[in-house]
């Protein structure tokens, strides 16, 4: 496990050097700047602004300020936020992103195992039939395009819940429940085909022979194997509730850090775009290990399938 973890680790290192790279050679390399715009700034005023965040120096100068901020965690200035770093944009606006993320993956284990389970269980039947459904829906229909429909049927029509901004728990309901669909879909599924898998093996019916309740066979025994391939997959399946949370953001003005990383796009910010990217990169990346680690620690086949066939 220690040689495991320190392979790990050493290429997770090495993948977010990768990003960090091409990252910044990608934003220094764009024509124009985040100085130059429809509204042209007076020529020594430009100059002077480009002179103090040192977009004049060369570009190998810059990547190795660059490199040392990062070693010491700054992620720099923002070229339009005035008097805010980027690590200050991160400490106001990612607590919004990450209570999204965290309520929407909580939704999404919390329904979606025992929906997967009760799947497996009643293959075939009309409920299996509707949880096949509802994943089916879920998996399809864009977050984008379910987060305008609840917001009007709910907030607008209805009025029953707010419609946008942020504060109370009432505001959080309507932007979780339109970012957690497509998660809960993907892990009743996962859940789903994995139990059907592991029902008829021979040691839950050495279980039930022993006279064990059928929950305790299912929850205790059938589901630890059952949820290998779907830990395996919290890695992808936490990227892309962070991403969707961006759209989610946007619909509901909420203050996450969708809204910093959609504006500095618009804006050239490439302090912001850089620091969010490597931010995002780091934290997926770092929960890739997690998982990684938590599957070997439950199953220990986990870590020898993954050098047989090369993985880190």
């Amino acid at each position: 496990m220690l040689l495991y973890l320190t392979r790990r680790l050493g290429v997770s290192l090495l993948v977010l050097w990768v990003i960090a790279t091409v990252t910044f050679l990608l934003m220094h390399n764009l024509p124009g700047g985040p100085f130059t715009g429809e509204k042209r700034l007076p020529e020594a005023i430009r100059e002077n602004l480009e002179e103090r965040y040192q977009l004049q120096a060369p570009v190998w100068h810059r990547y190795r300020a660059f490199l040392g901020n990062l070693l010491r965690f700054d992620l720099g200035p923002s070229f339009r936020y005035l008097g805010k770093d980027v690590n200050q944009l991160l400490a106001e606006s990612f607590p919004v992103s990450a209570t999204l993320g965290v309520l929407a993956l909580a939704l999404a284990f919390g329904f979606g195992v025992p929906l997967g389970i009760q799947g497996a269980v009643r293959q075939g039947t009309f409920p299996d039939q509707l949880i096949l459904i509802f994943t089916a829906l879920g998996m399809g229909l864009p977050t984008f395009v379910l987060a305008p429909v609840l917001l009007y049927l709910f907030a607008l029509k209805l009025g029953w819940l707010p419609p946008a901004l942020w504060g109370s728990p009432a505001q959080l309901v309507l932007p979780v429940l339109s970012l957690a669909v497509l998660p809960t879909a993907l892990v009743t599924r996962l859940v789903r085909s994995s139990m059907a898998a592991v029902l008829p093996a021979d040691y839950l019916r050495t279980a039930r022979a022993k006279g064990l309740p059928e929950r305790v066979v299912l929850y205790r025994h059938a589901l630890r194997n059952a949820l290998i391939p779907v830990l395996a997959y919290l890695g992808p399946l936490a990227a892309g509730v962070l991403t969707g949370s961006f759209v989610i953001e946007r619909v509901f003005a909420l203050p996450g850090l969708g809204k910093h990383f959609v504006t500095s796009i618009y804006n050239r910010d490439y302090g912001v775009i850089m620091g969010v990217t490597i931010f995002y990169s780091t934290l997926l990346v770092g929960i890739n290990l997690l998982v990684d680690l938590v599957c070997a620690y439950l199953h220990p086949r986990f870590e020898l399938m993954g050098r047989r066939e090369g993985g880190y």
